[in-house]
């Protein structure tokens, strides 16, 4: 029996198919606005491959530090054009927010991946000074999941100053997912499935929190509660909150979301 629909949450959200198109509207006039005050860099290459960039927004101040987020997609969707705009909350409290794309899938296997949103975040704390903070949802919350892991490829100085990680929504447990058909486009085999399962993992050395809507899909709670679980990290459920609108926390500076993220890890 396919497990399919357990992971299409756009067919079980209200108007979902109208979420990107808005995000992409939002997005667009969010960068157009702080390119033009001087508060963005926007396509910094942060490696060779065509989508090795990212945007950086500024605070109007001087930086508390750093914060990068990565976009979902099931590894296979998205830009960091798409996302801009979730920067609002951050930058208000005085923020830079990082925001890379990377290779999709299948050009990159999802282990590729997890070494470029690493490069990322390298090439950000090398420009940001001050504490680092991870925040991804959905695919993005298992990539910052991920960054935790002392194998993956982080330098001395930008592990040393990582001072929260809160996945979004994560797909914490891939191995279901080479029963999809997804995976003829990840190409996920049972060595790497379990290597990029971050629930699999021993849980980091830096405080973690997870986060997940509470209306979302039964698969979906599964994967938070069992991060949470394996890593003894707190999770949180946001009340009517769904998978697409979860990231909504971020466009407020004074959201559960936003002070969760700014205020564990000191």
């Amino acid at each position: 029996m396919s497990i399919d629909i357990d992971y299409a949450n756009l067919d079980f959200i209200p108007e979902g198919a109208a979420y990107p198109e808005r995000w992409e509207t939002d997005a667009r006039a969010y960068r157009e606005r702080e390119a033009a005050i001087g508060r963005a860099r926007l396509n910094e290459a942060y490696g060779a491959g065509d989508r090795q960039k990212m945007d950086l927004f500024y605070p109007a101040g001087k930086p508390k530090g750093l914060v990068v987020f990565v976009h979902g997609g099931y590894w296979m969707r998205f830009d960091r054009t798409v996302w801009s705009h979730f920067a609002t909350g951050l930058t208000e409290l005085g923020w830079v927010v990082a925001m890379p794309s990377y290779t999709l899938a299948p050009e990159a296997r999802l282990g590729e991946i997890t070494g470029e949103i690493a490069h990322a975040i390298n090439h950000a704390a090398a420009k940001v000074q001050g504490p680092v903070r991870l925040i991804g949802h959905s695919a993005g919350g298992q990539l910052v999941a991920r960054m935790g892991d002392a194998s993956v490829a982080l330098t001395d100085d930008a592990r040393s100053r990582l001072a929260h990680i809160l996945p979004v929504s994560p797909v914490s447990d891939l191995r279901p997912l080479m029963d999809t058909a997804m995976n003829d486009t990840l190409r996920l085999d049972a060595g790497e499935a379990a290597a990029e399962s971050p629930v699999l993992a021993a849980p980091p050395d830096v405080p973690v929190t997870v986060w997940v809507g509470a209306e979302e899909r039964p698969v979906f709670l599964d994967q938070a509660i069992r991060l949470a679980e394996a890593w003894d990290a707190p999770l949180r459920m946001a009340p009517g909150r769904h998978h697409f609108d979860i990231v909504d926390g971020l466009l407020d500076a004074k959201s559960p979301m936003v002070r969760s993220l700014l205020e564990v890890g000191g």
